[in-house]
């Protein structure tokens, strides 16, 4: 016999729902539930069901809580659900909610900005944007209503080439803010009945990002990266299932409607429960590259050439760093985004291009600085570490000619920190390490200062003689 104390653990249990064994739904949505052994939870429909087949089959009546859990079918299956797919239960008192969400506690948007300062480097206009837009969103989600006037949700579109910062700027802003965020790929989304992740996969991401929290998450941000891998396909013959549908499913979460979420999955299927989540306070941050977006910019910008001493030079935006602050929605849609998902994102801002004073700032300057990174850890050597400014106009200078951003200056620098990291922790004695110019370019060795003496240059380990093979 099963005890009962084996039928429902009141303290693990307690802040989640039940599941109905046979629909999947939730105890939200399904009702109360009826517990029979081996954790198994049945809801009142799915019951009467059982009992009505049992009767069309002309089956005498049987109380199944009466029956011996040994005989019964399920008796070697137990119900138990993952923790990823529970619910937790909503809060029945409002006004923890409401004090969680208090306008007075929301930062003000030069308050957010400081505090983006100093992580993120540069893209002044991009962070005075973000911060009013998401001020201006959680003060309306704090309202609720304002009787009359319902503000609208101000759903953003940031356009800047790779390796600007876009989703470390989304990341920062999180983490300020201390709300729910889920970062997903716009590239992985497929049109519902298709191999891939559905729309409602981005929800499901922010869900459990909210520890499967339905209040908590429907006050989150979710940050759909690579926006323009979805733009519609121009000259094909095939379906475009990855491509204009998948903006078209992403339409009614923009604008804010109810939908059913998959719980800890990312499709819909017999064996994943179901929750509703509404999207009408959760704030939409979209991003991407849009590569060759700037092609588009430029033939429209060249249509205003024309014969004549004030003409237009054709060449004249060839070289413009700024051409994608010059785009406009009209862009946008030549580049192959509907307008009707244009429209729900209403505001729309780029990303500067990095240059080499900012790539020199973001080397030395913001609080988690990647030579911070290294200083840290050669200091748990008790070695200090330093770089001249040569040094950082020759990473910088090579990380321009990447044409990656910002993700070059960390390869640049772990390839050359490789060998002094190997060889510090050789030598007790060594004291400093200087990183030159001449080592970045490979003319050269750091500079080593010993304990009590002097600096000097040392050779590590000679790259070209480690990759030649000896004779």
């Amino acid at each position: 016999m099963v005890d009962d104390k084996d039928l429902k653990d009141p303290d693990k249990d307690d802040h989640y729902e039940d599941i109905c064994y046979i629909c999947r739904r939730p105890e939200s949505k399904a009702g109360k539930m009826i517990h029979i052994p081996n954790n198994i939870c049945i809801c009142n429909d799915c019951m009467q069901k059982t009992f009505d087949t049992m009767n069309n089959g002309n089956m005498p009546y049987m109380d199944i809580m009466k029956l011996d859990p040994s005989m019964m079918q399920f008796s070697s299956m137990k119900n138990e659900v993952p923790k990823s797919q529970k619910l937790k239960k909503k809060k029945e008192n409002k006004e923890k909610q409401e004090a969680t969400l208090d306008i007075k506690n929301i930062p003000a948007p030069h308050i957010i900005k400081g505090q983006l300062d100093d992580f993120v480097i540069g893209q002044e206009y991009a962070k005075k944007v973000i911060s009013v837009a998401v001020y201006n969103h959680y003060k309306r989600v704090a309202t609720n209503t304002m009787d009359e006037i319902q503000i609208e949700k101000s759903n953003m579109l940031m356009i800047g080439p790779t390796g600007s910062g876009k989703t470390y700027l989304v990341k920062t802003l999180a983490r300020l803010l201390q709300v729910p965020l889920a970062i997903t790929d716009a590239t992985s989304l497929t049109e519902a009945g298709y191999i891939g992740d559905d729309v409602e996969s981005v929800l499901s991401k922010l869900l459990a990002a909210a520890d499967n929290d339905v209040e908590k998450a429907e006050h989150g941000i979710i940050f759909i990266d690579e926006i323009d891998k979805i733009a519609k396909k121009k000259s094909t013959t095939n379906r475009d299932v990855s491509g204009e549908s998948v903006q078209q499913g992403l339409l009614k979460l923009l604008e804010g409607s109810d939908v059913e979420v998959p719980v800890g999955a990312t499709s819909k299927n017999a064996m994943v429960p179901l929750t509703t989540m509404n999207t009408r306070n959760i704030l939409f941050i979209c991003g991407g590259a849009f590569p060759e977006l700037d092609k588009v910019i430029k033939s429209r910008l060249n249509k205003q050439t024309s014969i004549g001493f004030q003409a237009n030079l054709k060449d004249q935006y060839d070289n413009d760093p700024d051409l994608l602050s010059k785009v406009t929605t009209e862009d946008l849609r030549e580049f192959g985004m509907i307008p009707e998902f244009l429209g729900r994102l209403p505001i729309l801002f780029t990303l500067q291009g990095l240059t080499k004073d900012m790539l020199i700032k973001i080397l030395k300057e913001p609080k988690n600085a990647i030579l911070k990174q290294y200083q840290k850890l050669l200091a748990l050597d008790e070695v200090d570490l330093e770089f001249d400014d040569d040094a950082l106009e020759a990473i910088a200078e090579e990380a321009i000619k990447k044409k990656t951003g910002a993700r070059a200056l960390r390869a640049i620098i772990e390839r050359f920190m490789l060998d002094i990291m190997y060889e510090i922790p050789k030598d007790d004695n060594i004291g400093r390490v200087v990183i030159t110019r001449d080592y970045i370019e490979n003319k050269g060795a750091p500079l080593i200062e010993m304990r009590g003496f002097d600096k000097k240059p040392v050779l590590l380990l000679d790259k070209q003689e480690q990759e030649e093979p000896t004779a």
